[in-house]
């Protein structure tokens, strides 16, 4: 087998610090103190992958696309292109990972793909039986970009804020294990959203491309609109709420038209797609960062959330402000419309924290009305 190997080292740095996304925002989302996330997503995905099949050649791009990272996990690697070649390229230092840019992404896959800028052929050059990216939508439509046209196939390791695209494996550790294993491909959608439409709640996926990515049960489905009513089911969950109102409990609100719902009917309107803080009555934090959230937290502390129709994740997808320290001092409430569940097969969490994953493996009640649960298996 031989992979390509490329890192988004931006991707999903917005989330923590309530941006959404990073797309346009980058500079923002370092003033805020946001920490890169797409290292440690593609270390574990490495490292992993180094456990089930040693023997892979791997074609890289220099730093910060992933060199450095693919060396640390034991392979001798094959640096194919420097995509900051001509920009700077007399500093040793290399590029700082907030330079990198879509064009960047587009260079790096094209070479593993051993195509030219006008989509032809390169002489002398392998292409990759498989192109392994970190990163979000965004990055997924630039690298289908960059392989229209050819029958290099493509798998995600997510790392995005936003993972609606149906080209990502579940985990990173799944997508080495899909990476070592797959025997054929199949055509599957990428998707991307309008990301500031998408910070004032207008969620709209859109087509970008059509890849070809490997066959396996370890990839995520395309994100899918939730239907039927939650109307009573919000009402339970507020009525419950409003009982511990004066007790001092802390409730973090997740984002998402359900828990939307709840907050509605707290009487509040809730942040766009962000995640809110109720105690006492009132609201305390509204569209909190990880930061804020933590600053708020009592004793007792509630995060109601909602699965991810169509994919089921209960952490990891659009809400990354629940940050392991945040989940880690809450106890865990699940509602969801008895539509969405039906939808999925089993709820999945990917935190960035392995153990904390593990922790929450297991059967789950979930309030799908009013009063009525509904059991679950976080896998």
């Amino acid at each position: 087998m031989h992979v390509g190997i490329a890192v988004n080292p931006v991707a999903g740095m917005g989330g923590r610090v309530g941006l959404k996304g990073t797309d346009g925002k980058v500079a923002e989302a370092v003033e805020r103190g946001a920490e890169p996330r797409a290292p440690d997503r593609a270390k574990r995905m490495l490292d992993r992958l180094a456990a089930v099949a040693p023997e892979t050649r791997v074609s890289v791009a220099a730093d910060p696309m992933g060199e450095s990272i693919v060396r640390e996990a034991g392979f001798d690697p094959v640096r194919v292109v420097d995509p900051f070649d001509g920009e700077g390229a007399e500093s040793a230092a290399p590029p700082e990972p907030t330079e990198t840019t879509a064009a960047h992404t587009a260079a790096v896959v094209r070479a593993f793909a051993g195509i030219d800028g006008d989509g032809d052929s390169t002489e002398g050059r392998d292409p990759v039986d498989l192109v392994l990216f970190v990163g979000g939508d965004g990055t997924a439509a630039d690298v289908a970009d960059a392989l229209e046209g050819t029958d290099v196939p493509m798998l995600g390791v997510p790392a995005g804020v936003k993972v609606y695209s149906s080209v990502f494996a579940v985990s990173p550790e799944d997508a080495a294990e899909v990476a070592a294993s797959f025997s054929r491909t199949e055509r599957r959608e990428v998707m991307d959203i309008d990301e500031d439409a998408y910070r004032e709640g207008e969620v709209n996926p859109t087509l970008r491309g059509v890849a070809h990515v490997p066959v396996a049960e370890d990839l995520q489905s395309s994100k899918q609109t939730a239907s039927g009513t939650v109307e009573s089911l919000a009402e339970g969950v507020a009525a419950d709420i409003r009982e511990r109102d004066g007790e001092g409990v802390t409730f973090v609100l997740g984002p998402g038209s359900t828990v939307g719902a709840i907050k509605e009917e707290l009487g509040f309107d809730p942040s766009p797609i962000g995640v809110d803080v109720w105690r006492d009555g009132e609201v305390i934090a509204y569209d909190a960062t990880e930061a804020e959230i933590l600053d708020a937290l009592g004793e007792e502390n509630v995060v109601v959330v909602s699965p991810i129709g169509g994919q089921g994740f209960v952490f990891g997808r659009g809400n990354p402000q629940i940050s392991p320290a945040v989940i880690r001092r809450c106890d865990l409430r699940i509602v969801a419309s008895r539509a969405k569940l039906d939808d999925v097969r089993a709820l999945r969490v990917d935190t960035d924290d392995p153990d904390l994953d593990a922790e929450l493996a297991g059967w789950v009640r979930v309030r799908v009305g009013k009063f009525e649960t509904r059991m679950m298996k976080i896998v």
